[in-house]
């Protein structure tokens, strides 16, 4: 029999390691597959390996036991990185590694440390690390990220019913947050608006500020909204310039929250509009409404997985490109015109407030 199809049975499994994979977004849309490991698994003990961008995200998650950051900047970094790395997994006798990234250290590493059983898929150099092997072959075409991620796992009989992108915040960080806007007389019973003009990936994902700033003035001042612009250290300019043109009639945190504080801010904004990016998948784990603006990525496999999100994209020959820098003209976003968002983002709230 192929390793490929040899299920995984519980009752074999006390501690597992989940290699979580490298970017925000990224790792929301693997909630339901680590959901399901959970309750295929109830008693064991599960741990996230995760850089430190990541790993906030499963901070205080009802599906994680132990969180450890690696960091392959410091610690961690080069070869003799990995094998300190696997030299500190060593001594938590996981019985069972997933391997969600492609890449071939995150394959590598639970190989040093021993892991017995380690699941994940083929390629890249990789295929003789694993003892499971989902096949390339076997990925299903078309379909959303998050469902790959659980195909990946049921190939070898880790299935339950179904999962959703659970995110959490604790009260305290709800309370924190509150208090911050509040002290930039934000209120607890006012509408806001999330606004979101980054995108870690690179400038061909990113509409243009002056978009956002029509759109932003356009909503607050038919919803009588309060605006909060998100974003990450790298994308203070983008928002900067859309303050400025907003005359300073919002509140500019991008850069200025941690990632347990952004995911406290996105929980507590009314609507969000978004590049596609990470906080846009943040959004839509907390059910926030939200319309997000595609243009060189692939929206049929990363959309947002909400039934309260709406994409916005216009069909051009050459998107998606999936590129980090657009080479020509641009012409997937330059052909997203500010009047779609907002009839977009007024035709969803009103469905959802009747």
């Amino acid at each position: 029999m192929e390793n490929a199809i040899q299920h995984i049975r519980p009752e074999t499994i006390k501690k597992i390691l989940i290699r979580s994979v490298n970017w925000l977004g990224d790792a929301v849309m693997t909630l339901p597959a680590i959901g399901t490991i959970r309750e295929y698994f109830p008693a064991a003990e599960i741990s996230i390996l995760a850089n430190p961008l990541v790993s906030p995200v499963f901070a205080s998650h009802p599906w994680v036991d132990r969180v450890i950051t690696f960091d392959e900047h410091g610690a961690h970094k080069g070869f003799s990185g990995r094998l300190r790395l696997a030299g500190e997994l060593r001594k938590h006798s996981f019985d069972l590694a997933v391997i969600l990234p492609n890449s071939l250290n995150s394959a590598m590493v639970p190989w040093l440390a021993g892991i017995p059983v380690r699941l994940g898929k083929t390629g890249d150099g990789r295929t003789l690390l694993l003892t499971h092997r989902f096949p390339k072959s076997h990925q299903p075409a078309g379909i959303h990220q998050s469902h790959i991620y659980l195909a990946i796992i049921k190939l070898f009989g880790i299935t339950c019913g179904l999962k959703t992108q659970l995110l959490v915040t604790t009260e305290s960080e709800d309370a924190a947050i509150a208090a911050r806007l509040r002290e930039k007389g934000i209120k607890s019973g006012d509408f806001v608006l999330g606004i979101n003009p980054g995108a870690t990936y690179g400038s061909a994902k990113r509409w243009y500020p002056d978009r956002f700033v029509a759109v932003a003035r356009a909503l607050a001042a038919e919803w009588g909204a309060k605006i909060v612009i998100t974003g990450g250290p790298g994308e203070t300019a983008i928002a900067a310039d859309i303050e400025h043109e907003l005359a300073g009639d919002c509140l500019n945190l991008a850069g200025r929250t941690s990632i347990r504080e952004l995911l406290a801010l996105i929980k507590r904004c009314n609507f969000f509009i978004t590049n596609d990016s990470g906080p846009m998948h943040l959004a839509a784990a907390f059910g926030v409404p939200l319309v997000a603006i595609f243009g060189s990525t692939d929206h049929s496999t990363t959309y947002p997985l909400s039934d309260t999100a709406i994409v916005v994209r216009e069909s051009v020959e050459c998107a998606p490109c999936m590129k980090r820098e657009c080479p020509t003209d641009h012409i997937c976003m330059k052909s997203v015109m500010p009047e779609t968002v907002i009839e977009k983002a007024l035709e969803l709230n009103r469905k959802l407030i009747c």
